[in-house]
Order: structure tokens, then C-alpha cells, then sequence
């Protein structure tokens, strides 16, 4: 199977680059069938945001093809620890990462009044 990549990143909380601002999902660009391809795209996107020290993108490599919608409500916003009695949720697998996106979209808007509440999408 060939492998494809993602151009990912986005503005970030802080220069930790761990939870991008505002609490919502990395930004996704591509797929890219080819390394210099997306390379190229996050050239752009570092360049476009050179001024901004809590912008960051990286290239992710990706050989699934099997995608996941994943998660519930939460203990807490740390969106570490399950909530009392509940289990992780998950969705799938989608052969697409549009398709994974369109559950993820539908469940975190069900969803949007409720901070302990997060999905993400996984791949395999």
C-alpha cells in the first residue's frame, strides 16, 4: 500500500505545541501521494505564518487507509479520563478520511454545548 501525507498543524495554545488554540482539532492538508509534495505545502504554510511563534505544522506520514471517529464525554477538559461510567466511543472503520469526517462533524456538533464532550479522528 502506498503511503500518503498530511500537512498538520495550526495555530497552538502555546509554544508547548500540544493543544492548538481555541481547543479544536489540528488542521489536515492534503493527502499528498508524494513526500516533496507535501513538503511544498508546508513550506507555504510556515512561511505564510513566520511571524507567529505559536503557529506550527509537521508532515505525517500515513500507510491505513482505516479511519476512526474516537471519544465521549470526559471527566474534565484535560479530555484525558473518561467520565464516570462511560467508555470511549468508536466509530468505524471509514475508508476515507472525508467520510470519518463528516461522523466527527455530525457527533461534535451534537455535542456542542458540552465542554467535557470531545471526538477525534484515528487512523490505522
Amino acid at each position: 500500500m502506498a503511503k500518503t501525507f498530511w500537512v498538520v498543524g495550526g495555530e497552538y495554545a502555546d509554544t508547548d505545541f500540544i493543544m492548538i488554540a481555541g481547543g479544536g482539532a489540528p488542521e489536515r492538508h492534503g493527502p499528498f501521494a508524494a513526500y516533496d509534495d507535501a513538503k511544498d505545502e508546508w513550506a507555504r504554510l510556515s512561511w505564510e505564518h513566520i511571524d507567529d511563534a505559536h503557529v506550527r505544522y509537521t508532515i505525517d506520514t500515513e500507510d491505513a487507509r482505516a479511519y476512526w471517529v474516537v471519544g465521549g464525554e470526559y471527566a474534565d477538559t484535560g479530555f484525558v479520563d473518561m467520565a464516570s461510567g462511560q467508555q470511549e466511543e468508536r466509530y468505524g472503520p471509514f475508508q476515507s478520511y472525508k467520510e470519518a469526517q463528516a461522523l466527527w462533524q455530525q457527533m461534535s456538533w451534537k455535542h456542542i454545548d458540552d465542554a467535557h464532550v470531545r471526538y477525534r479522528i484515528d487512523h490505522v
